[in-house]
C-alpha cells in the first residue's frame, strides 16, 4: 500500500497530470486531499491500473477525499506557454478549486511553479509513492479520458477513443492523411510522438 502522508501534521494535496504526452487535447491535472487516516490498497499509479479499475477508484476517491478537484490547459494554451508550464497551470488551476485549502502540495516530478505561499515537494515518481499523488493521477486520467472519448465523436478519423490523442500509428496516418483539427498541439511534433514526455 503507499504511503498516507509526507507530514503528518499538515493538510497534504497530492497533485498530477496527465496527457502531457499527448498530439491533441487539453492536459489534465487533478488534486487530492485525503483524511490522514484514510486507506486503500487499491489506489496506485494510474499507469499500472486499467480503465475499469481507474473508475471504479474514481468514485472512491470523490467520495472518500477531504477534497479534490480537477483542472485543465488546452492545447491552444500549450502552444502558447509550452507543455512543461502548461502542467503547471492545470495543478494550478485544480488547486484553485480544492475546497479546503492545503497547507502543503506533493507534487509528481521533479520541477513545479510554486503556486502562492503554499510550500512543496517535488517527489520522482510520486504517483507510485503516495496515496494522494497517486488519486490525482487516477482523476486526471479519466477525467481527460472521458474529455478526449467524447471529442472522438466529431473526429471519429483519429482514432481518439483508443488513443487518447498518443502518437500512436493509427493517428499519425490520420494526421498525415487529413491533416491536423483545432485539437492539435501545433507546437508539438505531429509526425512523430514526443521524447521524454512520459505522463
Amino acid at each position: 500500500m503507499l504511503k498516507k502522508y509526507h507530514d503528518k501534521l499538515l493538510i497534504e494535496a497530492g497533485c498530477d497530470e496527465a496527457g502531457r504526452g499527448c498530439l491533441a487535447g487539453p492536459v489534465f491535472a487533478a488534486a487530492v486531499i485525503f483524511p490522514k487516516n484514510f486507506k486503500n490498497a487499491l489506489i496506485n499509479d494510474s499507469k499500472k491500473l486499467n480503465a475499469v479499475q481507474r473508475n471504479l477508484l474514481r468514485g472512491i476517491i470523490e467520495k472518500e477525499a477531504v477534497a479534490w478537484a480537477v483542472g485543465e490547459v488546452s492545447a491552444k494554451e500549450i502552444d502558447e506557454i509550452n507543455i512543461l508550464n502548461a502542467s503547471f497551470l492545470a495543478m494550478h488551476r485544480a488547486i484553485d478549486q480544492l475546497k479546503t485549502i492545503p497547507q502543503s502540495l506533493l507534487i509528481d516530478g521533479n520541477r513545479f511553479n510554486k503556486y502562492k505561499t503554499i510550500p512543496h515537494t517535488c517527489i520522482i515518481q510520486g504517483d507510485g509513492l503516495y496515496m494522494s499523488i497517486a488519486a490525482a493521477s487516477i482523476l486526471a486520467k479519466t477525467y481527460r479520458d472521458d474529455y478526449m472519448e467524447t471529442l472522438h465523436l466529431q473526429f471519429p478519423t483519429y482514432d481518439w477513443i483508443n488513443n487518447k490523442a498518443y502518437g500512436t500509428p493509427k493517428h499519425l496516418a490520420a494526421i498525415k492523411k487529413y491533416g491536423i483539427t483545432d485539437h492539435h498541439r501545433k507546437s508539438f511534433n505531429l509526425s512523430g510522438s514526443q521524447p521524454d514526455l512520459e505522463d
